[in-house]
């Protein structure tokens, strides 16, 4: 799908720090690196969905929303209601709301169970609670689906992996286990204009779009430096936008100490290759992924000779930590945790958060949107956070390398440890082959 926007007319001119880090990110990529960022993680559904609702309830001039899968029965949390309600609560103060819904069709039919796909009754819902809303709905190209999941709120984005269903409204820690472990982060500063930027350019070309549409235009291109992170967008837009893929490579590529990755599956060849060769230059790799492993994923690890191969290798080395999570249920036993996060950290300085899969479907057919982002504090303070919920410690005292082994040592204890014992929640897994 092609969206016209020119890029050079969006492009900020911030100055920019050399540093190691700096040379992770992408110099020809579309959107460009820039200075002066905040990023805050919002981990697990329930506290990042609260947080995107004060949002909504300060904002002042525009909420855009990018969604992928939404429930009709899915709810806010503190007896907020549909998320349509919140937003008609803006639109009703005279904010504007508007909404990209993905319409899956051929392929994707049957994904159809969960999107708000714009059927008799979606219409009558928005009709009913958000009649001041602006909607379209954007098909992609078959097989693949618009997967973005991003929210626009003034000069705030929020950007990350979190559908609007029930098994994504969960509490930090997983109290009772199941549900779905994800996250988004909050952003502000100069990148926001990029996330705008996608926005536009998606709303501009969408494939349905609303009757009477004008076309959008960039709000203020300005947006303040209010901290201390560099950051750059990235997606994957085909027919001619691979940038998840080219960034998490060369990321991967330029480790020193340690990666960490949280993901649904990996099932690109190259991506393997490249964790395989960080290991093998001894550094400290941890994976999460769900627990229970997703049958398709796990039919294209096992059909794939390349991928299987890789896996075998990559297995060995005691640098490399395999594992899931689980919580625990009131009867004493561990209920698994599905791992729908898509995240990456690299040496406690570096990381990417958005929508990305590590399978072909996201990085090569899919609409994906991340953020990538670089600084010490943050990312530090962003490994502490996830660690403290996966691990039951604190971290904070350790360096990235020692983390990760600890990382490490607590989920193979936790494997065969009594699951009321268990310290948090993650465990050693076996290998998908």
């Amino acid at each position: 799908m092609l969206y016209p926007l020119s890029y050079e007319r969006v492009q900020l001119e911030y100055p920019l720090r050399t540093s190691r880090m700096n040379s992770l990110f992408l110099a020809d990529a579309p959107f460009p690196l820039r200075e002066g960022n905040a990023i805050v993680p919002l981990i697990d559904g329930f506290p990042a969905f609260r947080r995107i609702c004060q949002l909504i309830d300060d904002a002042q001039e525009r909420v855009w929303v990018t969604v992928t899968f939404m429930w009709p029965s899915f709810e806010m949390p503190d007896e907020r209601g549909s998320p349509l309600r919140v937003l008609q609560q803006a639109a009703a103060r005279g904010v504007d709301v508007r909404v990209i819904f993905w319409r899956p069709e051929g392929p994707t039919e049957a994904l159809k169970r969960n999107a708000f796909w714009g059927s008799e009754d979606h219409l009558e819902l928005l009709k009913q609670l958000a009649p001041g809303v602006k909607v379209c709905w954007d098909r992609a190209e078959p097989g693949f689906c618009q997967h973005q999941k991003s929210w626009l709120v003034d000069s705030v984005a929020v950007i990350g992996g979190i559908n609007m269903n029930p098994h994504s409204l969960v509490a930090v820690g997983h109290p009772g286990g199941g549900g779905n472990h994800d996250l988004y982060v909050e952003l502000t500063g100069p990148s926001t204009h990029d996330v705008a930027a996608n926005f536009v350019q998606r709303w501009n070309g969408a494939t349905d779009p609303a009757p009477g549409r004008k076309p959008l235009t960039l709000p203020n291109p300005n947006p303040e430096p209010c901290g201390k992170v560099t950051a750059q967008i990235q997606r994957t837009l085909p027919p001619n936008e691979f940038t998840n893929l080219h960034q998490i490579l060369k990321a991967i590529a330029g480790a020193q100490h340690s990666i960490y990755i949280e993901n649904q599956s990996i099932a690109v060849p190259d991506i393997l290759d490249a964790l395989l060769t960080a290991a093998r230059r001894g550094v400290e790799v941890v994976l999460l992924m769900p627990a229970e492993s997703d049958p398709l994923f796990l039919k294209m690890t096992q059909e794939n000779p390349d991928l299987y191969t890789l896996w075998k290798q990559l297995l060995p080395y005691e640098n490399f930590t395999l594992a899931g999570i689980a919580g625990l249920t009131q009867e004493g036993t561990r209920k698994p945790i599905y791992v729908h996060s898509k995240l990456m950290l690299i040496d406690d300085a570096w990381a990417t958060v958005g929508s990305c899969n590590l399978h072909r479907f996201s990085l090569f057919g899919n609409a994906e949107m991340n953020v990538a982002f670089a600084d010490t504090e943050t990312v530090h303070r962003f490994r502490v956070e996830l660690f403290q919920e996966h691990l039951g410690v604190d971290t904070s005292h350790l360096g990235a390398t020692e983390a990760h082994r600890h990382f490490r040592q607590i989920a193979k204890a936790n494997r065969s440890t009594e699951p009321s014992r268990w310290s948090g929640l993650a465990f050693e897994l076996d290998p998908p082959v």
